[in-house]
């Protein structure tokens, strides 16, 4: 992050080896064994052996793509290899290449009809685009939806587009699309410019002008600040529609492609005299997720995937090691700790119904990039089969600002999508853990935003019900002093256990989790 010890009556339980689960919808057809015996594998000793490794100075802070994140990695894919825990992927690799580049603003000019205009001042764009070109396509609004289309009477193919932003409006004032005085999504520069992309994209564009919106100020702040700064700036580089050059020109470059287009109020191919001399700085890096899995025994192909983030923020300019501890070193180490104990059930042959994903995801301080790489371009497990995501993100320190029990855990988002696993995260901590669950950054006005900014949220935008586990921030947080020896490692054991319960009942109980509450995209 973008406990005391369990009662003793639960030391007893670890006996009983016929303890039913916790919801009526679980293994109800036979006894089974309690998983309070595989919980009680993931130990202090453990965790700590893993961190004191994992967020060492010989780690480097982990930064996406640097030598620091290459030694987690190997480090993950050695712990599941021990394991004896099978990769994803079929060709039977732990990594899954992430493609990752570090934006650097562009340098470079516009030439229209012999005026040259200049690259932050006159546009933006984030994209490198070197062409002459003597016509390009107007597309009115750029917009192609039920009983509207711009794209009905032009051919785009390897052109570049002309758009206005906004959306079509009647004689009378009210929208073509909505129908009403209100606007439709169409009207809003957030909600609709990945669909105009992708429109564009899938129409064989190579590339876009926007003629200026009142968003244009919000991305030259944006352009400025990345020009101006010494961090590096990462985006996936996937061959997408979000990879469609932009160009977004401001009101003065604007009106001089309208006197071009003229009355114009439909599509058409217009002449112009038009040079883009744009070069991008961009460059290329080489990143992973680390993706383990155990196979369920009876619904194989439902998938209960488990989160952390193995990156971290690397070395600051003084020079000095940003460890990341507890960030995300705590959630990678659970983790491992979680898939030990699926294994060992399984090795005795009290494996999970459902199959177990172990998500290691890169890149979640650039943006949730390796997250969303895995959620929106190459689920290795199809996502309409994944019941839910559990993910762990910072659960080894105490947040200094909060009031009560020290073994406690932030949950968010367990009830955001699903009721049903709001409730079963409920009762199973009731059983097992008895930690102090607090649900204050699950406030949909929680300013913070902390439901938007950890990976659970690219499963969650997909209707994948989710929990993020979270101790909260603290005096160390993105800073130097994130070091292993401040971990209370008898809270990351006790919140460790935790997850576990909570992915043994979802994995094992006889229905998939309800989702009731679903976004609506």
């Amino acid at each position: 992050m973008k406990k005391i010890l369990l009662a003793v009556t639960l030391g007893f339980l670890a006996c009983n080896s016929s303890q039913k689960s916790v919801t009526e919808n679980s293994k109800t057809e036979k006894e089974t064994v309690s998983p309070i015996v595989y919980a009680n594998t993931i130990t202090e000793t453990e965790l700590k052996e893993h961190l004191y490794t994992y967020a060492s100075d010989e780690f480097e802070g982990r930064n996406t793509g640097s030598k620091g994140q290459k030694l987690a990695v190997e480090y993950l894919k050695n712990e599941y290899e021990s394991l004896n825990i099978q990769p994803a992927q079929e060709d039977g690799d732990y990594f899954q290449d992430v493609p990752l580049e570090i934006s650097k603003v562009p340098t470079g000019t516009i030439v229209l009809n012999g005026k040259e205009y200049k690259i932050g001042t006159d546009f933006i764009t984030f994209s490198s685009m070197e062409t002459s070109l003597d016509k390009i396509v107007y597309a009115n609004f750029g917009i192609e939806t039920d009983g509207y289309s711009d794209y009905s009477t032009i051919d785009v193919t390897n052109k570049v587009v002309l758009i206005n932003f906004g959306e079509p409006k009647n004689t009378d004032g009210t929208y073509v699309i909505s129908g009403t005085a209100l606007p439709s999504k169409w009207g809003n520069f957030n909600e609709s410019l990945s669909d105009r992309l992708k429109i564009a994209y899938d129409k064989g564009a190579k590339g876009i002008l926007l003629i200026k919106n009142n968003n244009y100020s919000r991305l030259l702040s944006r352009f400025e600040y990345i020009a101006n700064s010494s961090r590096e700036i990462l985006k996936l580089a996937t061959n997408s529609s979000a990879d469609l050059p932009m160009i977004m020109v401001n009101q003065n470059l604007g009106n001089q492609f309208k006197k071009i287009v003229g009355s114009a109020t439909s599509s058409k191919e217009i002449e112009v005299d038009l040079d883009l001399n744009i070069k991008s700085g961009n460059k290329k890096i080489n990143s992973e997720n680390v993706v383990a899995f155990l196979k369920g025994n009876e619904l194989p192909e439902e998938y209960v995937v488990i989160s952390s983030h193995l990156d971290h923020i690397g070395i600051s300019n003084d020079g000095q090691i940003n460890n990341g501890a507890d960030d995300d070193g705590s959630g990678t180490v659970a983790l491992l700790e979680i898939a030990e104990a699926f294994k060992k059930a399984a090795d005795e042959g009290n494996g999970p119904k459902r199959s177990i994903v172990f998500l290691h995801v890169t890149g979640e301080e650039k943006g949730l990039l390796g997250s969303k790489y895995y959620t929106d371009f190459e689920p290795i497990f199809p996502l309409e089969k994944t019941v839910a995501n559990l993910n762990i993100d910072m659960i080894g320190r105490i947040d200094p600002n909060r009031e009560g029990d020290r073994n406690y855990i932030y949950l968010i988002g367990s009830d955001k999508l699903s009721t049903e696993l709001h409730e079963l995260s409920e009762e199973v901590n009731s059983k097992y853990a008895q930690l102090e669950l607090d649900y204050t950054y699950n406030d949909e006005n929680d300013p913070n935003r902390f439901y938007y900014r950890s990976d659970h949220y690219n499963f969650a935008k997909n209707n994948i019900p989710i929990i993020f586990y979270f101790n909260g921030t603290h005096e160390d947080y993105h800073r130097p002093g994130d070091t292993p020896d401040k971990i209370n490692y008898d809270l990351l054991q006790n919140r460790t256990r935790l997850v576990f319960h909570t992915a043994w009942e979802v994995a094992n109980r006889a229905n998939k989790i309800v989702v009731d509450k679903p976004v609506i995209n």
